[in-house]
């Protein structure tokens, strides 16, 4: 069955755009989004508290060098956006199942899944597992 309407197509196509990225960060992060311990302890860590003063110096031969940020700040900044991404992921799937009924989300879930493992990801790669998902429907 094809979607028709203009909105969930949209949709889709965000999610499939967002699962990849959750994939792609998961993966990086050696975060498995199947264990539930392992994505409960994700989303109740703590962020690292912003840079208050940009940190510049200056080399001997004059120009003004960038700070370059250490690779375990980097790390935390992409374990917050993974954390973000997965709540933004839970909030659209909310309002379509709002907006749009069971079965049209459903649908709308199963083939941005789809279109992940076409990209060669493995299925759940991004952390769904669409039976325990939709496991009352």
């Amino acid at each position: 069955m094809q979607i028709d309407d203009d909105s969930p197509q949209r949709l889709r196509l965000s999610l499939e755009g967002l699962n990849a990225r959750i994939a792609r960060l998961a993966i990086g992060l050696s975060v498995n989004l199947d264990d539930q311990s392992a994505v409960t302890k994700l989303m109740e860590s703590h962020p690292q508290p912003p840079i208050t003063h940009e940190r510049r110096g200056t080399r001997p031969d004059g120009p003004v060098s960038r700070w370059e940020p250490s690779n375990d700040r980097r790390v935390a900044h992409l374990r917050e956006e993974l954390r973000g991404l997965l709540v933004l992921r839970y909030h659209m799937q909310t309002v379509s199942l709002n907006d749009n009924g069971l079965t049209t989300t459903r649908q709308i879930v199963e083939q941005a899944e789809q279109h992940l493992v076409m990209q060669g990801f493995k299925p759940g790669a991004a952390g769904m597992d669409l039976n325990e998902l939709f496991k009352a429907g």
